[in-house]
């Protein structure tokens, strides 16, 4: 199972550990684009702070966040799944796996990002700011950078078994699986049930709560079929929309009572 994260917006600190070593980061054939995006986004904050605010959409409380880009390469890094925060994370609470929830959340979760494309929860980063939303002056849209690399290296990433697809939209667009890969691709809503309608924290927390139930439970469906099961197993309401043709991912709607 190969289960697609969001980042977080928000990001814990550094901390003093050794910098990035780009060459140690998963999927190494995205290391060029990766360098692409780090040279921009750290020459941009290094040198007109305002320009960058503009380009990362930045409010003018967040204004530090340009100058810890600015020293990406310098910067203090840790493993993704603890530089990453927020509800969805949180929810997910990977510290607190045993050590075989652990071992498969190193080999199963892959977290999208706008500056490293994609990288394992043990891939060792800084902390830093920027969305797959982001149009930087030199590259353009991030999620179009992204796109032709990660065409070539995703479908291996995905292996022969379930794409559990839980991204938001602006990081869905950096890679869109086809074909046979589609096929047991399972893209993930939360819905809250009285009113049929996505509410961002607890959708955000039941995706959490999902991954760290299979996780824990040493779950590792096969495709998206054997996840319904799954996850009624686990005491969830799904409703399964099955592709209409061959070659397209499924649609799961999880159906939560309360809001928390």
């Amino acid at each position: 199972m190969l289960v697609l994260l969001p980042p977080s917006e928000g990001k814990a600190a550094s901390g003093r550990g050794s910098p990035l070593k780009p060459e140690s980061l998963s999927l190494p054939g995205l290391a060029a684009a990766r360098e692409a995006v780090l040279a921009e986004l750290v020459e941009l904050c290094a040198s007109d702070e305002e320009k960058a605010r503009e380009v990362l959409g930045l409010s003018e409380g967040l204004r530090g966040e340009v100058a810890k880009n600015a020293e990406l390469r310098t910067a203090g890094a840790r493993p993704a799944g603890e530089i990453y925060t927020g509800v969805l994370y949180d929810a997910l609470g990977l510290a607190s796996l045993d050590a075989a929830a652990k071992k498969r959340a190193a080999r199963s979760l892959l977290v999208f990002s706008g500056l490293w494309g994609a990288v394992r929860v043990t891939d060792r980063i800084p902390s830093y700011r920027c969305s797959m939303g982001v149009k930087l002056p030199g590259l353009g849209a991030l999620g179009a950078h992204w796109r032709a690399p990660m065409a070539d290296l995703l479908p291996e990433a995905a292996g022969d078994g379930l794409v559990l697809d839980l991204r938001s939209a602006a990081y869905a667009a950096a890679w869109k699986p086809k074909g046979e890969v589609a096929g047991r691709t399972a893209s993930v809503r939360v819905l809250h049930a009285p009113t049929r309608k996505v509410v961002s924290h607890f959708n955000k927390a039941t995706k959490g709560r999902i991954v760290r139930a299979l996780l824990t439970a040493g779950i590792d469906p096969k495709d998206p079929a054997e996840l319904v099961v799954a996850l009624r197993d686990l005491g969830y309401v799904v409703e399964a929309k099955e592709p209409a043709r061959a070659g397209s991912p499924w649609t799961l709607d999880v159906l939560v009572e309360e809001i928390h």
